[in-house]
């Protein structure tokens, strides 16, 4: 029989076989032991070792056996991007988070270590002192590792908290969708149990994206293969990443596809052939001004704890483009997109939502497909040729 973990009072106890085993690794002495603080005092967390750097880390892996390890990447001896290739080597199903500064070199290195196979990233605070102070970096990097952990585990149903906002967002649409567009069928398209809108007859003249965790590896495979739609449609893309990261990643992304990607810019008009990045640290909207459809950023609060948040984006092109809009809900942590994805549906447009299967995380796009607002959750190779194929008019 397995132990029982204690845990804090009021919380759930978890028998240690439950538990999501954890390798901590950074040369920051006092990184690492607040790191290790926070995972021993969640109790479906397991600190197996907190180590000083990479050779270390390929050490001890045989003998810690984690599911988890946060990897930094800045260490003596070897670094985070030398040795995650080597643990992936010996540990395929190893989840590997990266823990990056929020500097343009360190950007370029998490990017480069996603393409590589890691899992996620987790943005540090600038110093020592930032991460010792961040609630906002504690409750980031816990949630990812439970949710990467877990999944690596068992692939859990969406969540509670996530069935919630997908039935509160389905209700809020009522019988309203029904009335404002003609369908088409799409059973074939409906995984398991999921209830699936028919797409609108009318073609989109708009795609847009949202993603986070796994978003930018998903986004390079869509962003290459969508040439027929970027030459007469604007493309407009929210990834959940702080700023300098997602300069970098238009930059990447530029490099995958045969169209320029670049961060969008306040009051700029939106245009056809060009493939908009909002900006990390900026809710990205737009709106019409002068029978324009332009680009508004703001600084407002954080939206599902995230800026730029993927709800902004939708739920404006919904009140701009209406029926015109095709949205795709990629991988990614959280409910983010499900109640702008009901808004586009409201308004007569499409969504496409990324599949449990070749999702890293099914949590938006999950939130989006049991909210009912979606018209096809599909694997991550057939969204591009699906998304091509309902802007050059074929019947979806």
């Amino acid at each position: 029989m397995s132990a029982v973990v204690p845990a804090p009072l009021g919380a759930p106890q978890v028998a240690s076989s439950d538990q999501i085993r954890v390798m901590v690794v950074d040369d920051a002495v006092v990184v690492r032991s607040l790191l290790s603080r926070w995972i021993d005092e969640t109790p479906d967390l397991k600190l197996v070792a907190a180590l000083r750097n990479g050779r270390e880390a390929l050490e001890q892996l045989d003998q810690a056996r984690p599911d988890v390890v946060v990897l930094d990447i800045e260490m003596p001896e070897l670094d985070g991007i030398s040795t995650l290739p080597k643990l992936l080597e010996r540990r395929r199903d190893l989840v590997v988070i990266m823990a990056s500064a929020l500097t343009r070199d360190h950007a370029e290195v998490t990017l480069k270590a996603l393409a590589l196979g890691a899992a996620d990233y987790i943005p540090k605070p600038a110093a020592e002192g930032g991460v010792m102070t961040s609630i906002a970096f504690q409750r980031d990097l816990i949630a990812k590792i439970q949710a990467l952990g877990h999944r690596k585990r068992s692939r859990p149903p969406l969540p509670p908290y996530a069935r919630r906002s997908a039935y509160a967002a389905t209700r809020r649409l009522g019988g309203a969708v029904q009335r404002a567009v003609k369908w088409q069928t799409a059973e074939d398209e409906a995984p398991g149990n999921l209830k699936l809108r028919p797409f609108a007859l009318v073609p989109p003249r708009v795609l847009l994206i949202g993603a986070s965790t796994g978003g930018p590896q998903a986004l390079t495979k869509i962003v290459s293969r969508l040439d027929a739609v970027t030459d007469g449609a604007p493309v407009l893309v929210t990834q959940h990443m702080p700023p300098t990261f997602t300069t970098i990643l238009a930059e990447h992304l530029t490099r995958a596809g045969a169209k320029p990607v670049r961060e969008a810019v306040d009051g700029e008009p939106v245009h056809a052939g060009t493939i908009y990045l909002a900006p990390g640290g900026k809710h990205m909207r737009v709106a019409r001004r002068d029978g324009i459809a332009v680009i508004v950023l703001d600084d407002g609060s954080p939206v599902h704890f995230c800026k730029p948040a993927v709800d902004p984006l939708f739920a404006s092109a919904a009140e701009v483009w209406g029926a015109w809009n095709l949205a795709v809900i990629l991988t990614g942590m959280g409910t983010d997109g499900t109640d702008g994805a009901a808004a586009i549906a409201a308004a007569g447009g499409s969504v496409i939502a990324q599949d449990e299967a070749t999702s890293v995380v099914w949590g938006m796009p999950g939130s989006a497909a049991h909210a009912g607002v979606c018209s096809a959750v599909l694997p991550l190779d057939q969204i591009a040729p699906k998304v091509a194929r309902m802007f050059l008019g074929a019947k979806p």
